[in-house]
């Protein structure tokens, strides 16, 4: 199983994106715009709500507590590697 590095800091940045910076001193953007308006995401229509962005207790990028998304698919989606790609180095 990959391990991914800890998340220690996430910040919003404009048209639905993130900026998250790891444990081991990296940093990424991930893109979520093609999640706003739909479904549990529908909130973000009101931008300011994208923005209440915070690191949950498990690693988890999280809005409240209805609004999350799980470590490893905010992972994969940082990267150009497809999931067989990171499962292949273990």
């Amino acid at each position: 199983m990959p391990k991914f590095p800890k998340r220690i800091e996430v910040r919003p940045l404009g048209h639905y994106q993130l900026w998250l910076k790891y444990a081991d001193g990296s940093a990424s953007v991930v893109d979520l715009a093609g999640l706003a308006g739909h479904g549990a995401f529908a909130r973000w229509n009101e931008y300011r709500e994208f923005q209440k962005v915070f690191i949950g207790p498990f690693g988890e990028i999280a809005w409240n507590e209805q609004v999350e998304l799980c470590p490893d698919s905010i992972n994969l989606r940082t990267t150009d590697k497809k999931l067989e790609e990171r499962f292949a180095q273990c």
